[in-house]
């Protein structure tokens, strides 16, 4: 095992973003998760008891008469974003004088990188474009990331948690978001970084990058494992792709249906067509990432569905 590797990765300047991100982002996920159980029980707590819930403070915390200072934007809040702007731009100083910026020399048509990486936080679209046509990685999928982000807030229909943190008046939303954000894109990100060597190769952490090695991995179409080929009958593997594709969509609208019915009835019950329809669209498209994943490394099928035009 090559460690050396895995800390030359570590320490270029260019992944160093990388590094702080899966540090803080796991620290602030604990840490809201953290306050939202924290508000959770108070929750709980006067929802037991309607009294208390008349005359209780709405804080986790025991009643301080200070607390008037904290709504106050002059001097309090100003103060403190004042010396968090002074601290920022002295740890930026710090690093732009201690880091060289990740520039190399002018672009040679004759000489390519390799691996040839794109800024880290276009990774995650570089690696999809393994699994996916490049139409699909490179314009469906940010559509849709975009569009999606976009819409969610008129798609929501629970009016709880506004204000303040809480996982058990939002469970759905936030484990929506830790599986789409957490488990789909910074994995997508740390793979690009750390696991991707040369010829864009799987390398684990630790692993030598040989830029001779050469994957003899044979892939397969799902319709060339029933006996259908795009030169024999491309009508039939188009057809079957379709119907294995219209299945899978089928099957996760049906679980998702249920499940929502089951587990957020008042929701479910709020929600008009337009909302249900792209909440199903965005969760289908969440869980066809990891599906196809799976389908490529285990059992190295490329495309399920084939046509002239594209391949999914």
């Amino acid at each position: 095992m090559d460690w050396h590797q895995l800390l030359d990765i570590v320490s270029k300047p260019d992944n160093i973003p990388i590094v702080i991100m899966g540090i803080l982002v796991p620290f602030y996920t604990w840490y809201g998760l953290r306050q939202a159980f924290a508000n959770d029980r108070v929750i709980t707590r006067l929802e037991s008891d309607k009294a208390l819930a008349k005359a209780h403070h709405r804080k986790r915390e025991e009643y301080d008469p200070a607390w008037d200072k904290n709504v106050h934007v002059w001097p309090f809040l100003l103060r403190i974003e004042f010396l968090a702007t002074l601290i920022v731009m002295a740890l930026l100083t710090i690093w732009s004088i201690g880091l060289n910026a990740p520039l190399e020399e002018p672009a040679n048509p004759t000489l390519t990188m390799n691996p040839s990486k794109a800024p880290w936080y276009f990774l995650g679209l570089q690696e999809m474009l393994v699994y996916f046509d490049p139409w699909i990685a490179g314009v469906v999928m940010p559509t849709l990331i975009i569009v999606g982000l976009m819409v969610i807030p008129y798609c929501d229909v629970n009016p709880l948690g506004n204000g303040y943190y809480t996982f058990k008046q939002r469970k759905f939303s936030i484990l929506t978001f830790l599986g789409g954000f957490l488990f789909l894109w910074c994995t997508l990100i740390f793979i690009g970084v750390f696991i991707r060597g040369p010829g864009w190769m799987w390398f684990w952490p630790g692993q030598t990058w040989d830029h001779h090695r050469i994957d003899n991995e044979t892939f397969r179409h799902l319709p060339e494992l029933f006996g259908l080929t795009k030169a024999g009958n491309p009508v039939m593997t188009a057809v079957f792709g379709i119907v294995v594709l219209g299945a899978f969509v089928t099957v996760c609208a049906w679980v998702i249906h249920h499940l929502y019915k089951k587990y957020k009835p008042e929701a479910y019950a709020k929600m008009n067509i337009v909302q249900y329809v792209i909440m199903q669209a965005l969760l289908i498209g969440m869980i066809a990432m990891p599906v196809k994943m799976v389908l490529w490394h285990v059992f190295k099928i490329k495309y399920v569905l084939i046509l002239p035009w594209f391949n999914i």
